[in-house]
Formats: C-alpha cells, structure tokens, sequence
C-alpha cells in the first residue's frame, strides 16, 4: 500500500477527496490517502509542499503557477475544478465602506503573500484600473484571522471564497460589496519533482477514483443536504454553488498556462515566464 499524504483547504470543493478516503476509493488502487487542511491557502501548502509534509497539495492555479515561476520545484498533475472561483470582496459590516470604489487605497486582507486572496486582490484592482503597485496588505494566516483584522480595523476589506464566507455575511459580521471571479480555472492538483521520481505511477492510481467522484458527484442522492450539513452552508447556497462549478478529469491546458502566467506577469507578480513543459507532469 502506497502512502501518499494530501492537503487542500477545509472547504466544500474537496468533497470528493473526502468520500473517496471514506469510501476506501484509494485502498481498492492500493493508495492510503492520508489528508490535511490547511486553513492557510495555498501559500501554506506550497511551504508543506516545500517542506515535505504532505506529497500533494490541491492549489489555486494562480499560486502554484507563481510558486513554478519562482523556481519551486512543482508539477502540476491535473485540473481539479475547471470552473472560475468567486472571490467574495468582504468588508466589516460595521465599516463606513458602501461601495467598490471606497476600497482604494486600503488595506487588504491577505492569508500570506503567495496566496489567492494576494493574487486576486492584484487582479481586482486592476479591474478597478487602480494603482497596483500602491496596494497595502495585511498578513492574518487565514479566514479566522481576517475576521479578527476586519473586526479591530487592522485592515479594511478581505477577498475570500463567496460561499465559505457566506455564513460570516449571513451572520452580520462581514458585508460583501461585490464579487471578483477568477479569469482561470481555480484549483490544480500539484505535487513535487521529488515525489514524482520515486511515485510517479501511482498518479493514475490516485487519479483514477478521485475523477470518477468528481465526474458523479453532482448526481449523488442527497449532494446538496450532505454538503449543507458539512459545511454549514444554506441549501439555497449549496445549489447555487453547485450550479457554478464543475470538476475536471484533465491536466491544465496550455493555454490556460499561458493566460495566468501573461496576467501575473503583466501584474508583476512574477518575473520570467516559462514553457508549458516546466509546468506540467
């Protein structure tokens, strides 16, 4: 039996990691899958990357394609979900902001530098045709500790999933002022140029039943209730989520390499593009 440690965040788009361990998907291909969340993002699996503490990580496209033009040592296996990710833009709700524009020249809420909610807030305020290189950021760790920065004015406004903070917005302890789609498809499954020399067969293995949950798990009997239930969420929410997303059973396309890489860039976010070739296994 192959142990093969994961990580990815605590959030209802890694449901079917989670059935597929349950379900013993990974034992019948001969695979102890092992999972960690990260509350952090993906600026915190690329260092558990990095460091060897998990083997797999499910990414933002955005981070791990900055972290592979940064000279980390990733590969990209796969597409997890094909399908944009909305990016809620979350001020306190006790804040004097009302609107959009009110954010400029305020300070961001970020996980770490590295993470999506950096790299989206770079890519909103380009939208907004705002200064980038005059953005100013707060670093929290994670959702938690955006909450607690919003709710003491260490920063004003936040850029984090729509439907995980849609319970903080329910609750009247965050305001939502609009929403900031990613231009890519949101999630990778990443791992390292070290695990691959040594494992690089089980990745079908692993793959296999992991994109047949995906690929079904719209049409499970009782999806919307199991996914309220574990994730805390309204089931209006859950149908709407699931209505906008879709998993992918196939490897990014070069294309959408060469799109993220060009909109980092232009950004200066980072500073050298590289060969579709470098990116994926």
């Amino acid at each position: 039996m192959t142990k093969i440690k994961v990580g990815g965040v605590p959030e209802h788009f890694n449901l079917p990691w989670h059935l597929c361990i349950e379900d013993r998907n990974f034992e019948e291909s001969g695979i102890d899958v092992t999972w960690t969340d990260f509350h952090g993002g993906t600026g915190e699996m690329s260092e558990a990357l990095k460091n060897g503490d998990i083997d797999v990580a499910v990414m933002l496209t955005e981070g791990s394609i900055k972290e592979i033009c940064d000279g980390s040592p990733f590969k990209i296996i796969q597409t997890y979900v094909k399908s944009p990710l909305m990016w809620g833009i979350h001020v306190h709700a006790d804040s004097d902001f009302k609107k959009i524009e009110d954010l400029k020249n305020q300070t961001a809420a970020i996980s770490r530098f590295g993470s999506g909610s950096h790299l989206m807030t770079y890519v909103h305020a380009n939208h907004q045709n705002w200064n980038t290189s005059k953005l100013d950021f707060k670093t929290t760790q994670n959702l938690a500790g955006a909450k607690k920065s919003l709710t003491e004015g260490t920063s004003d406004y936040f850029l984090w999933e729509h439907f995980t903070t849609k319970p903080l917005v329910d609750n009247g302890i965050f305001r939502r002022l609009g929403d900031e789609p990613t231009p890519w498809p949101c999630f990778v499954i990443v791992t390292t140029d070290g695990f691959l020399e040594d494992n690089s067969e089980v990745i079908e293995k692993l793959l296999k039943p992991l994109n047949q949950k995906s690929k079904t798990l719209k049409s499970l009997n009782h999806i919307e209730e199991l996914i309220s239930k574990r994730y805390h969420l309204k089931i209006k929410d859950v149908k709407e989520w699931l209505k906008i997303t879709e998993w992918s059973q196939h490897q990014l396309s070069e294309n959408d390499v060469y799109f993220t890489q060009k909109k980092l860039k232009d950004l200066n976010l980072i500073n050298q593009e590289k060969k579709y070739s470098e990116f994926i296994f």
